[in-house]
C-alpha cells in the first residue's frame, strides 16, 4: 500500500521500488535505523533489504560501536552489515587544530564573529561512502556510470522529524521512509523495541558533533564522561593556537561560542533546545 505523508514543507510518497537491483538500509545503529532493521528481520516492513551499510566516522561514541556489533553478531540480522570508513572525524579536527598541513573535512563548528563554519562532514564522513558501497555491492567499475541500475535505500526517519526527507541526489537511488508509511515516531521504535525484548539502541551521533543539543550534552556528561572529556580537549584544542587553517575566527562545540567545559549543561539544558539538523543520514 502507497502511504502519502502529509507534511506542510514535504507531501512526499514512499513505497517500495518495484524490480529494485538492490535494497539497502543505511544503518547508523541508533533508535530508528536498528529498529528498521529489527523490523524487516522480523518480517513487518519489505521485502527485505539485501544489506546494511554503516558509514564510520571513526568519532562515534563507544556503545555505538557495541551496539553495531552486537546487530552484526550473525543470529541478529538476516543479512549482512557492511562497514564503511572514508575519513576519521576526529583525527581531522585533531590535525587542523595542531596545524598539521593538507586538506581538512570541514565541520560547521560555531565561529565566534558569528555563524558556522561549512558542513562536509556529513557528505564525506557518510553519504559518499555510502554511495561508494553501493557502487561497489552493484558492481559498477570505478569511474563508471551507475545509470541504469535502480537502488532502493531505506532512510530511518521518523514522524517526528519530517523536515529531515531529502531525495537522493543521484537519479538511479531511490530514498524510502518505511517508519514514515508505518506513521512510527522515535517514542514508538523505541516501544517496539521493548515490546520484543531488544535493548534499547544509543543515540547515535559524533562526539563533537555541533548539533547535539543542550539535553545531549548532558545526557554525555552524565552518562560518557570519557567521551564527553575528548570532546572537551578537542574543543579546546581548536582554538589553543588562534584561528585553524583558513579560518578567519575561532571555532566552538558549542553554539554559545564558550568552551565546552566551561559550561553549566545542568542550567543549559533548561531552555530552548534547536534542532538537530543532520542530514537524516548521520544521528539515525
Amino acid at each position: 500500500m502507497t502511504y502519502q505523508f502529509k507534511h506542510p514543507t514535504w507531501p512526499g510518497v514512499s513505497e517500495p521500488v518495484e524490480g529494485a537491483d538492490l535494497r539497502v538500509l543505511s544503518l547508523g545503529a541508533g533508535v530508528q535505523s536498528t529498529t528498521l532493521a529489527l523490523m524487516a528481520a522480523h518480517g513487518e516492513i519489505g521485502p527485505m533489504p539485501d544489506a546494511a551499510i554503516f558509514a564510520d566516522t571513526g568519532w562515534e561514541p563507544e556503545d555505538v560501536y557495541e551496539h553495531l556489533a552486537w546487530l552484526g553478531s550473525g543470529n541478529v540480522l538476516p543479512f549482512p552489515i557492511y562497514r564503511v570508513q572514508a575519513v576519521d572525524l576526529r583525527s581531522q579536527v585533531q590535525g587542523r587544530a595542531e596545524g598539521v598541513e593538507g586538506r581538512f573535512v570541514s565541520i560547521p563548528y560555531f565561529l565566534d564573529h558569528g555563524g558556522m563554519n561549512r558542513r562536509q562532514c556529513t557528505r564525506e564522513a557518510k553519504i559518499d561512502p555510502i554511495r561508494r558501497e553501493v557502487r561497489r555491492l552493484l558492481g559498477v567499475a570505478k569511474g563508471a556510470r551507475a545509470t541504469g541500475f535502480s537502488v532502493e535505500q531505506w532512510i530511518g526517519i521518523s514522524t517526528d522529524e519530517t523536515e529531515r526527507m531529502k531525495d537522493a541526489r543521484e537519479s538511479w537511488i531511490t530514498h524510502r521512509w518505511p517508519l514514515i508509511e508505518a506513521r512510527m515516531s522515535r517514542g514508538d521504535c523505541l516501544a517496539w523495541c521493548r515490546r520484543h525484548g531488544y535493548p534499547e539502541p544509543p543515540k547515535s551521533a559524533c562526539i563533537g558533533c555541533p548539533f547535539r543539543n543542550n539535553a545531549r550534552w548532558l545526557d554525555m556528561t552524565r552518562n560518557d564522561p570519557a567521551a564527553f572529556q575528548d570532546a572537551v580537549a578537542l574543543d579546546a584544542a581548536m582554538r589553543r593556537n588562534g584561528p585553524a587553517n583558513g579560518m578567519r575566527g575561532l571555532e566552538y562545540m558549542h553554539r554559545s561560542c564558550r568552551p565546552l567545559g566551561e559550561i553549566d549543561f545542568e542550567i543549559e539544558s533548561g531552555g530552548a533546545d534547536f534542532l538537530d539538523e543532520c542530514d537524516g543520514v548521520c544521528g539515525t
